[in-house]
């Protein structure tokens, strides 16, 4: 039977990369659908695609996370097409108006937190969101509750069987941190690093959604791509020319490897951690989950996954997923 597979934000970087490695290893084993804002740009996506693999089932469907009419639309549009989905890559997100403290890089450099700070980002990458049409935070929108949205309240039907099994798979970040999150502030509205708060609810959200749903069949996991170059990539790094990062990032990067393999630079090497997850073709609950499994490449560029323990509990994820719901009730008596 042919897997049925989604992956959110599918036209560029990771979502992108991650279609063209499931296609290379089974194209005649799945039907894919790009999930993604713009269509232009899925357009493109799919064309790209399909000229490497002609025989290829590829999709098209419109969703913007950031809005919530848009994440409905869509997710009855699935239910029409489909009546199950194996895969569900929760990939889509953004990064609002990143800012990058070069003063405090360069202090992080000759510091004790030089590896964590390369690693994650901490303490260097700040950001400054915007409140989306429904009201809500960007970010939090974007990155985290049009997904919950999108997968629990309105594809549940087609995610929870009887007889087989469906997984949800979500692209965190190294940058997500428990001192960023806050469950009296789950939008981020007070502080600086939205992106960050985003990422750690996605990994707490993630846990609980396994202890509510893995009776159902359902069973969620989280990977982390590394540092990849991408356009956002460049939109973080201190003001010169894109074109100079290009030529001058990949040496940084391979010098980095020496300290922390995390530095995975490629969004086809990103993807290493999201793919892995198709060809274990291992039972799901076999995963651990309170494990992110990361991308990496070693400094000879081999490509692996590796679990790393979350720093999340059970408690927060529980407070935060009843948010959750009390947000979308208030959200939906406005539509």
């Amino acid at each position: 039977m042919n897997k049925v597979v989604l992956v959110t934000g599918a036209n560029s970087g990771i979502g992108l990369a991650l279609c063209e490695r499931l296609l290379s290893r089974d194209t005649e084993g799945l039907q894919l659908c790009l999930a993604c804002r713009n269509m232009q740009r899925a357009q493109a996506a799919r064309s790209a695609l399909l000229a490497s693999h002609p025989t290829a089932r590829v999709a098209l469907l419109q969703m913007d996370t950031s809005s919530v009419a848009s994440v409905v639309a869509a997710a009855q549009e699935v239910k029409l097409r489909y009546n199950r989905l194996d895969y569900l890559y929760l990939n889509a997100g953004i990064m609002p108006n990143p800012q990058f403290d070069v003063r405090a890089f360069f202090k992080g450099l000759f510091s004790s937190r030089v590896v964590t700070m390369l690693e994650t980002g901490e303490g260097i990458l700040t950001q400054k969101d915007c409140v989306t049409a429904d009201g809500l935070q960007e970010a939090f929108m974007t990155n985290l509750f049009g997904h919950f949205l999108l997968q629990i309240r309105e594809l549940e039907p087609i995610l929870c069987h009887a007889g087989w099994t469906s997984q949800l798979i979500w692209t965190s970040s190294g940058n997500a941190h428990r001192l960023a999150f806050d469950t009296e502030d789950i939008q981020h509205r007070r502080g600086n690093q939205p992106y960050s708060s985003s990422k750690y609810a996605s990994d707490l959200l993630s846990l609980v959604l396994n202890t509510r749903y893995n009776k159902q069949g359902l069973y969620s996991s989280v990977t982390c791509p590394g540092f990849v170059i991408t356009g956002l990539t460049y939109g973080i790094l201190p003001c010169f020319p894109a074109f100079i990062w290009t030529l001058l990032m990949p040496l940084l990067c391979l010098q980095i490897r020496m300290l922390t393999n995390t530095f995975t630079l490629t969004p086809y090497n990103g993807a290493e951690a999201l793919l892995q997850f198709w060809l274990f073709k291992q039972k799901p609950e076999s995963l651990d989950p309170q494990a992110k499994y990361h991308s990496l490449t070693s400094w000879l560029s081999n490509n692996y996954t590796q679990p790393r323990k979350m720093d999340v509990d059970l408690e927060t994820s529980e407070v935060l997923f009843e948010k959750l719901l009390q947000l979308e009730t208030e959200v939906r008596r406005k539509m």
